[in-house]
């Protein structure tokens, strides 16, 4: 692992319970049934990038969106400046734009292009998964944190619940020069939300056996940081009370965010024991 403390603006980075039994009351007037704390339900929101919105990252957006007991809030891009999939031979892939194109359009392009081929190589089966999650491929750099993406809800993207705002916790990419992408993208973009955001690099290979074994990893290191989220929003509810406590985080602010984000080094550092095969990278940014 390899951590760096590269910021995306010129601000200094710093490094299920059940619900208890309802009680006896001597009141003559019904009690509500208790119910988990805000703590206890909250999810990170998430978003996975690789280089064109295709394999990695919509593995891992897989394994996010279909968490048990309860998925994750969760969106991905590519940052390349096209979408590129295998064609007969290496120098004629199949080119695609971002945004504009969507998973199944390419999947009856390639099916009426050489359904044989494109079957064999795991291109269709991988449009198939693609086009039951979202729409289409998007871009990184196109993305504007803080607007509203409603329109990916009613579409249907799975993960969208949760994302309607905009925001995300923790970027994951899924290889080097991806994460270099994005946090010079956080960094160009000057911040405009001032909301701190945890970018990790997972390195994965580019090919479906490995990416199998990534969206695994990174559903084990979101699971991670999900619990120190929970245990700090929890500490800090009972002692300033859970709403205040929710609105701080929400702002990027207060006790159980500054404590979850000294604990993420750690968090990773841990994980990234049990997963030595796939090198991380890390920094806090800016959104």
């Amino acid at each position: 692992m390899r951590a760096t403390t590269r910021s995306a603006t010129n601000t200094t980075t710093t490094t299920d319970n059940a619900a208890p039994p309802e009680p006896t009351t001597t009141s003559s007037t019904a009690q509500p049934p208790p119910t988990a704390s805000d703590a206890d339900s909250y999810k990170l929101r998430f978003c996975t990038v690789c280089a064109s919105n295709q394999n990695r990252s919509m593995e891992a957006h897989l394994r996010l969106s279909t968490a048990t007991p309860s998925p994750f809030p969760v969106i991905s891009f590519g940052t390349g400046s096209l979408v590129r999939l295998p064609g007969p031979t290496v120098t004629q892939p199949n080119i695609y734009h971002f945004n504009t194109t969507s998973y199944s359009q390419m999947y009856e392009e390639l099916t009426a292009k050489d359904e044989r081929l494109y079957r064999y190589n795991g291109l269709l089966n991988m449009l198939d998964r693609n086009r039951n999650l979202k729409w289409g491929p998007e871009r990184f750099q196109d993305w504007v944190p803080g607007l509203p993406r409603v329109d990916h809800v009613a579409k249907g993207d799975k993960g969208a619940l949760g994302t309607e705002g905009g925001v995300v916790d923790v970027i994951i990419t899924c290889e080097e020069r991806c994460w270099d992408a994005v946090v010079d993208d956080l960094m160009a973009k000057g911040a405009p939300l001032n909301r701190p955001v945890h970018v990790f690099n997972v390195d994965i290979k580019d090919n479906h056996e490995e990416a199998l074994v990534g969206g695994k990893a990174i559903l084990e290191l979101a699971n991670r940081l999900n619990e120190a989220a929970r245990q700090e929003r929890r500490a800090a509810g009972a002692e300033a009370g859970e709403a205040a406590a929710a609105a701080d985080w929400e702002n990027g602010q207060g006790e159980a965010r500054r404590n979850f984000d000294e604990r993420v080094p750690e968090i990773l550092a841990a994980w990234q024991e049990k997963w030595p095969h796939l090198p991380a990278l890390w920094t806090l940014a800016w959104l």
